[in-house]
């Protein structure tokens, strides 16, 4: 029973580690949401982050921004006044994270959004998260359809129906050799 135990927290820690990276959450969005979208990132160095940076997809409109205690926003515009991208600059100690919330009108299209994320620490050192899926330092993305929000939906209701059938079924069977 032990070893069942530790494999499955074995299962749940490991995507965990596998993830810790600059993200921007959610990972799906429908066509023209206003969407309050998150840009967390993790310290994962003995020094302090101090400067984080992100560019924003073409086709996005960035609408607003969230304080963040303890940061300073500086928007990025573009000739047109545009934001095209963001920098905080505060103080992120060793193993924590932050979290910089903002708010984007989505394209009206079906769009793959690539979020460029740059991390730097106090030491000087900058951690471009800006590379392909699977790399070191893979930049976040965001996947935009009709139906991203009602699919996603559905199957989470199907697989917690799935988890109770399957509870309740376990606990039928236990209770039945226990009498």
């Amino acid at each position: 029973m032990n070893r069942i135990f530790c494999l499955f927290a074995v299962m749940l820690l490991a995507p965990s580690t596998a993830s810790a990276h600059a993200v921007v959450f959610p990972k799906r969005s429908t066509h023209g949401a206003y969407e309050k979208y998150v840009l967390r990132v993790p310290n994962e160095k003995d020094v302090a982050t101090n400067r984080v940076e992100i560019r924003f997809p073409s086709g996005l409109r960035v609408v607003s921004f969230g304080d963040v205690p303890g940061w300073q926003l500086e928007e990025i515009r573009d000739s047109a006044n545009a934001v095209i991208g963001a920098v905080w600059t505060g103080n992120l100690p060793a193993e924590r994270f932050v979290e910089f919330p903002f708010v984007a009108v989505n394209p009206k299209d079906d769009a793959q959004l690539v979020w460029p994320a740059y991390q730097t620490y106090a030491s000087g050192e900058r951690v471009e998260w800006t590379g392909p899926a699977g790399s070191e330092h893979p930049a976040s993305s965001t996947t935009i359809g009709a139906s991203a929000d009602a699919s996603g939906g559905r199957l989470s209701i199907y697989l917690s129906l799935i988890a109770v059938l399957l509870s309740l079924t376990g606990l039928g069977l236990a209770l039945r050799h226990s009498a």
